[in-house]
């Protein structure tokens, strides 16, 4: 079974970038996407932005300028790479792979954004 293990999270300062990678222990062009999701205290898990197969790339309408997915197949990772980040951003995000109806999550890492 896939092991996803993220990476990178932390504090920042309000406005501030922070990079996420997430490792894969598959070859990334198994799957059929791979992607990040976020869950905020209190809140439902949510969809960040995904890359499919294809390098196609989708995100959640409010996070796209600021969010930006990307993948290195030679080392089987995915990254996202976030700025201007906001304390609404404040969240455990994970790392996902889909192999048609079953996703694999990652353990998640907390992203705390504050002044």
């Amino acid at each position: 079974q896939v092991q996803l293990v993220e990476s990178g999270g932390g504090w920042v300062q309000i406005g501030g970038p922070l990079r996420l990678s997430c490792s894969s222990s598959e070859n990334i062009f198994f799957f059929n996407d791979m992607g990040w999701y976020r869950q905020a205290p209190g809140k439902e898990r949510e969809l960040v932005a995904l890359i499919n197969l294809a390098g196609l790339t989708k995100y959640t309408g409010f996070l796209q300028g600021r969010f930006m997915i990307s993948r290195d197949g030679d080392k089987n990772m995915i990254y996202l790479q976030m700025n201007d980040l906001k304390p609404e951003d404040t969240a455990t995000y994970y790392c996902s792979a889909r192999e048609l109806s079953h996703t694999t999550w990652g353990q998640g890492v907390l992203v705390t954004v504050s002044s």
